[in-house]
């Protein structure tokens, strides 16, 4: 995959001046932070899962505005396998260290995947996320013309027999929530993952599974066949776009803490910040600069998405968003893994 860019290199070094100026850099020939001499060629951007997601998805909406910033053109390639690892590790272990190499994931389920068995080649603490570009709520929905058109529906005939739940990813602070509502309430679940967000519409939406566990965001966008019909968070945000659906907490007297099941964003090597805390500086201030566009906020209307969760989070925000997630999964490591 490419996005092409839409500014010329003339346009691209005017804006880069401006930028500079505005940050009290030089823009001459030594200019470290916002020279002439980075980026002088394409970004790679890591993908662990497949294409046509809600992480691809949002990464196409946000590249397609950075890249009239940066001026060059960013490349994504999309490693699935093994509920993301493949991903990471491809990333970490071809990446270069010179910050032209990034990943972008959704931090929630990837964060659960090392709670439930820490990676082998490298550690989690040779990379770190700094740029977030959504907050999204995890959810329960179905297919529009389901049979079990409400969370009561889908926990009476739970009770009746193993219902097929679509994940995208067993660890996952949606699929963590369907296996809290399973404990819960005495509903048997059997969770599936699929793979991606787009595998499990097309499992719930063909009937193959008994309902799904996603971010709000890659159901809102499928349209109306689907239906959200629980949300783990402590309040509706968009109690129009997301069908009236009740929350967990309040409806089945749960006390799970807001299980964010979409908050994508960029993640770099700690080894490339260090070799070049300028490049990464740069980074971090166009990336920001796309929060800002117009354009941005189109391209998130066009994708189906609800631009009420698009939301710039720092690395600072990045790390105390992981923190959480992992206390979340450390909790609860037990559904995760199915030792009870």
């Amino acid at each position: 995959m490419s996005f092409e860019s839409r500014l010329s290199r003339r346009r691209f070094l005017q804006t880069t001046a401006v930028l500079a100026g505005a940050a009290g850099f030089s823009v001459g020939p030594m200019s470290a932070a916002f020279g002439q001499k980075f980026p002088d060629r394409n970004f790679n951007i890591y993908v662990p899962t497949r294409e046509g997601g809600g992480a691809d998805r949002n990464l196409r909406a946000f590249t397609g505005v950075w890249n009239t910033i940066t001026g060059v053109d960013i490349e994504g390639a999309y490693y699935p396998g093994a509920a993301g690892r493949v991903g990471y590790e491809k990333y970490m272990g071809l990446a270069k260290d010179d910050c032209y190499d990034l990943l972008f994931g959704n931090m929630g389920p990837e964060v659960l995947n090392w709670v439930v068995e820490p990676p082998t080649s490298f550690s989690v603490d040779d990379y770190f996320y700094f740029n977030q570009v959504d907050t999204d709520p995890g959810i329960l929905f179905v297919a529009a013309d389901s049979k079990l058109q409400t969370i009561d529906d889908i926990v009476a005939e739970g009770k009746k027999r193993t219902l097929n739940v679509g994940v995208s990813r067993l660890a996952h602070p949606a699929s963590l929530g369907a296996l809290a509502v399973a404990r819960k309430t005495g509903a048997q679940f059997n969770l599936v993952p699929l793979s991606g967000g787009r595998n499990t519409i097309a499992g719930v939406a063909t009937g193959e599974m008994d309902f799904g566990a996603l971010p709000t965001g890659t159901v809102v966008a499928a349209g109306d066949a689907f239906k959200i019909v629980l949300v783990f968070q402590e309040e509706n945000p968009l109690l129009d776009v997301m069908d009236n659906a009740p929350t967990a907490n309040a409806h089945l007297g749960m006390s799970l803490p807001d299980l964010v099941a979409g908050a994508r964003a960029f993640a770099i090597k700690k080894a490339a910040v260090d070799a070049h805390p300028d490049r990464y500086e740069y980074l971090v201030t166009t990336m920001k600069q796309v929060f800002d566009k117009p354009e941005y906020k189109d391209a998130v209307v066009k994708s189906g998405a609800p631009v009420e969760f698009i939301k710039y989070g720092s690395a600072e925000d990045c790390a105390k968003y992981v923190k959480g997630i992992t206390e979340v999964g450390e909790e609860y490591k037990d559904l995760l893994t199915g030792s009870s």
